[in-house]
């Protein structure tokens, strides 16, 4: 075949290219996706996010973990935030196992008021999911991750399969590592993502199994002391409110002071100390409390992959009114 037919050819299969994405409405996500739609969007966001954290911290910490339970199962589509509702048919995520102890989504709705009096029907719940999980990692002095939007959300629920992709505590690393695989993060990500723990706290529930009847021989013992002190012997009918904070020395600061906790036997949940013993993921614990800043690093490269996990553009899904249900026929 002649240069110039490969080059018609060639040219050809871009333009064909280019023509079947623009008729499937699909899309790729952006950079300041907004700025001609919504100019003010990014900044209505951070606003909202700096305002609701100086009134309530510890809502820095919700816009991550919103992030991680919303792009793990299946898509970053916002169908975390679907409620269940008479005559809808959603069964709501929220009511998982998996998402007890999960709160503030009341003030994602108070986000989505402020960006809909700005532009009506715009911006979608699943960039305001991310987009929030970015601004709380800076409040919390973590980095600043330059995520992408155009993201639009789904009309569906995945209820029925959060257990599938949403890690428990006290799963194997193998299954751990299987589960964030399956959305494209590798072990060094994953040891990354689970630094989120370095904020926050986990509820005595959690916590039961390596405490009684006797103490888990990988939990350091003065440690475990002060744990029984927080979360006494469980009666039949335990009080799920008590809890223990990650991290006691720098609890609202996203750091690897994570990683030294594991390191020396304190790692909460058993998931957590297993990064430090299990041969795959120990030494990317003992870089990472070594150095932060190539934790922070590794931090921002996971977020950002899962962020853009499978996401619905173009013509997908749609920009919910209110991110709670979707929109009405």
């Amino acid at each position: 075949m002649a240069t110039g037919s490969f080059r018609h050819y060639g040219l050809g299969f871009v333009l064909l290219s280019l023509l079947l994405q623009l008729l499937s409405g699909s899309s790729e996500l952006q950079s300041n996706y907004y700025a001609e739609s919504c100019p003010n969007a990014e900044e209505i966001i951070k606003q909202e996010v700096a305002k609701l954290y100086d009134e309530h911290g510890n809502t820095a910490i919700s816009w991550i973990r919103n992030l991680f339970h919303d792009c793990m199962v299946q898509s970053c589509d916002a169908s975390l935030l679907l409620e269940s509702k008479h005559g809808n048919g959603i069964v709501s995520e929220q009511a998982s196992s998996r998402s007890f102890g999960m709160r503030n989504f009341k003030y994602v709705t108070e986000i989505k008021e402020a960006l809909e009096k700005e532009c009506p029907a715009t911006v979608s719940c699943a960039d305001i999911i991310t987009l929030s999980a970015r601004d709380g990692t800076v409040l919390l002095g973590g980095p600043r991750i330059e995520m992408r939007s155009g993201r639009r959300d789904g009309r569906e629920s995945h209820a029925s399969v959060v257990e599938e992709f949403i890690p428990n505590h006290n799963d194997s690393m193998a299954l751990v590592l299987s589960r964030f695989e399956s959305v494209g993060i590798d072990a060094e990500g994953t040891v990354a993502l689970l630094g989120a723990h370095s904020v926050g706290r986990v509820h005595c529930v959690n916590l039961y199994d390596r405490l009684y009847p006797t103490v888990d021989p990988t939990l350091d013992s003065d440690y475990a002391e002060y744990l029984k002190g927080r979360c006494p012997m469980p009666d039949p009918n335990p009080e799920k409110v008590r809890y223990s904070r990650n991290d006691r020395e720098t609890p609202m600061v996203l750091d690897n002071m994570y990683y030294k906790h594991l390191l020396a036997h304190k790692g909460l949940l058993l998931v957590d100390q297993q990064l430090a013993s299990d041969p795959t993921t120990a030494p990317f614990v003992e870089k990472m409390a070594a150095d932060n800043g190539y934790f922070q690093d590794q931090f921002a490269r996971a977020m950002l992959a899962l962020s853009e996990n499978n996401p619905l553009t173009g013509d997908e899904g749609e920009i919910r009114k209110d991110c709670r249900y979707i929109n009405a026929v």
